[in-house]
């Protein structure tokens, strides 16, 4: 038997993951499992650093609440979705995109990649289990789960079973991202509007409600895009703009606008970019306060930067408005009956309201952390942050999209990785130490 085998058998003994210790305070069954690392959601923060980790040898497991990986991208998206940004700045470590596919893949693509991607690296997750829990207690993390028997749709739980899965583990992966959980604001009056209410996560298509009248609440890139959708379905859309936004064309002079800024930031300061970007912008939809989008003060890209506050990309939600194929309110007041009541005093009536609300973490819910783990927005304290202590960190929280997933996985893969050939090391070097001091006794 070699050293390194030695030392793999010695730490299948190891007390540090065979021996309970310390129990975590939410107390366990009987029955666990063991694994060095548990990552918690098969999206594309959980596939990536799942790939990483396996290529390097550093057992895991993969938990999944839902029945497939991408869930989100599957279950709560629109069917028009496309990637908002190039696809070279979209790819997961170790793994392009095809080549035949286009700039700016379609959600069926990338629903096709992510599939590829995960069975290139031998990825299985573990369908329909949600974590319900973890916890450190001084010595490992503990994270209980419970099987899942209803997916959760719109604002809604999943329903769980009553059974209960424990794995124990010394690094944990918190893989959930920033929008695992619909946002559906309180609105007065929203129990007794007699129309149809939903969050746009349920939303799929326009078709159905032509010269229906819709109100979608929200203009990030999703209020914008379901708006379109439902105007090219022939849709009388309207959207409300509560907040300033930055809306830029996605691309100009024949270049992705979010190619461009990086480049441009290459060589100048963000203000100067900004203003770049800005006077191209106008150049090319106008002036969008005049249409009802106020700009903020503050200039996209540092915006971006300060705040996390994404530019919206717009691909052609703005000539319809301009048209008046879809008209723009301000915030809402109430719902009434059959109407909505807005801020500036107009009532006008509705025949489907769809939130464009966004998500939030659920990282709170479940993480019995408070240090890493804002408990206010479910993101970490520190922006960017990928790391945490005893073991913890965070993929798919730097609001940085995709890009910003493989910039995690790859660093957090990194440090789990050298830390574990530490450890074997560690016990390669007792080992080779105890079989000289037996030889000095032979």
């Amino acid at each position: 038997m070699d050293c390194f085998s030695e030392a793999e058998g010695k730490r299948s003994h190891d007390p540090l993951y065979r021996n309970p210790g310390a129990l975590p305070a939410t107390g366990f069954p009987v029955g666990f499992t063991d694994k060095l690392v548990v990552i918690v959601g098969a999206g594309p923060a959980g596939l990536a650093t799942a790939a990483l980790l396996g290529l390097a040898g550093v057992p895991y497991v993969l938990i999944e609440r839902c029945n497939c990986i991408g869930s989100l991208w599957r279950h709560r998206t629109y069917d028009r979705l496309c990637l908002h940004l190039p696809k070279k700045f979209c790819e997961l470590p170790l793994m392009p995109f095809p080549l035949d596919f286009p700039t700016y893949p379609t959600r069926e693509q990338f629903l096709e990649y992510l599939e590829s991607y995960a069975t290139t690296f031998g990825i299985e997750p573990k369908f329909r289990e949600a974590v319900v829990s973890a916890e450190f207690n001084g010595d490992s993390w503990w994270v209980r789960t419970k099987g899942v028997t209803s997916l959760a749709s719109g604002g809604e739980q999943p329903k769980l079973a009553g059974n209960v899965n424990m794995y124990r583990c010394k690094w944990l992966v918190v893989a959930t991202g920033e929008n695992a959980e619909p946002v559906v604001p309180e609105i007065e009056g929203s129990a007794r509007f007699k129309g149809q209410l939903m969050h746009s996560s349920d939303y799929r298509s326009g078709e159905g409600y032509a010269d229906k009248r819709v109100l979608v609440v929200g203009c990030g890139n999703s209020g914008m895009e379901v708006s379109l959708d439902l105007s090219n379905h022939n849709a009388r859309a309207s959207m409300v703009v509560r907040d300033k936004v930055h809306v830029l064309p996605r691309e100009m002079l024949g270049r992705s606008t979010f190619g461009m800024s990086l480049w441009l930031l290459k060589w100048f300061p963000v203000q100067i970019v900004d203003r770049i970007l800005l006077m191209m912008s106008r150049a090319i939809i106008g002036d969008t306060s005049r249409l009802g989008i106020a700009r903020p003060r503050i200039g996209p890209m540092e915006l971006k930067a300060v705040s996390g506050k994404t530019p919206v990309l717009d691909v052609g939600t703005i000539a319809k408005i301009k048209s008046g194929n879809i008209e723009v309110f301000p915030a809402m007041q109430r719902f009434h009956d059959h109407d909505v009541e807005f801020i500036d005093g107009r009532i006008e009536n509705f025949d489907v309201v769809i939130l464009a609300t966004g998500y939030r973490s659920n990282v709170p819910y479940w993480l019995k952390d408070k240090d890493f783990f804002s408990e206010k927005d479910g993101f970490p304290k520190k922006s960017k942050e990928w790391k945490g202590q005893n073991g913890l960190y965070a993929v798919g929280f730097s609001k940085r999209g995709l890009l910003g997933v493989s910039m995690d996985a790859m660093n957090i893969s990194e440090d789990i990785v050298q830390q574990w050939r530490d450890m074997r090391m560690e016990d390669v070097r007792e080992i080779m130490s105890n079989r000289r001091a037996t030889c000095l006794f032979d």
